[in-house]
């Protein structure tokens, strides 16, 4: 896998934990554990774009 490509595929998938934040958020049933999982997964993402955008 080629270095753009991957990362194509992490901004992808941060994009797509950024829509599950948003509706994890928007309903009730759902805990803050499992919110705050995922913007710790989303941040973890963002900062691996970074690293290897700086290559």
């Amino acid at each position: 896998m080629s270095l753009t490509s991957h990362l194509q595929e992490l901004k992808r998938k941060h994009e797509d934990l950024s829509n599950a934040v948003e509706k994890a958020q928007r309903s009730p049933s759902i805990d803050g554990l499992e919110v705050s999982r995922l913007k710790k997964e989303k941040l973890h993402l963002k900062e691996e774009i970074s690293r290897l955008s700086a290559v």
